[in-house]
């Protein structure tokens, strides 16, 4: 099973647990991307994500069959979230499950770093003295 979405409302953890949850998993890792206080020392008072959603999705989409294909994975979600979102907030959740652990943790490493890659969603960091939109990939 596939499981992408994008939503204004906080993640779920244990949403995503749930949907990649399976008797036959010998493994599940959770990916949870919180918003850090700081980066490059400079304080962090929020960031904004925002997505153009149809080929957000889409991406997303060929990200978990990506996975499946290519770690047999049994079940994946991918959560992202857009929006506001303050210090300690989760913006995006991953989690797969696999039959044998190494499989789980290279799939969830690689679900991750492609999102950041090719999916279209912006992060813009708000500092006491001003904000930026930064790339994916500082």
């Amino acid at each position: 099973m596939i499981d992408v979405k994008i939503d204004s409302a906080p993640l779920s953890t244990q949403a995503c647990e749930a949907a990649v949850a399976s008797d036959a998993a010998g493994g599940t890792v959770v990916f949870i991307g919180t918003v850090r206080n700081q980066t490059k020392g400079k304080l962090v008072v929020k960031l904004d994500f925002e997505a153009y959603e149809p080929m957000a999705i889409k991406e997303m989409q060929k990200i978990a069959e990506q996975v499946t294909k290519k770690w047999d994975a049994l079940h994946v979600a991918i959560h992202h979230r857009v929006g506001s979102l303050q210090i300690g907030e989760i913006p995006v959740i991953i989690a797969v499950s696999t039959p044998h652990r190494k499989a789980a943790f290279e799939a969830c490493q690689y679900a991750i770093d492609t999102l950041k890659e090719t999916v279209p969603i912006w992060k813009k960091e708000y500092f006491e003295d001003g904000e930026v939109w930064v790339a994916a990939h500082p």
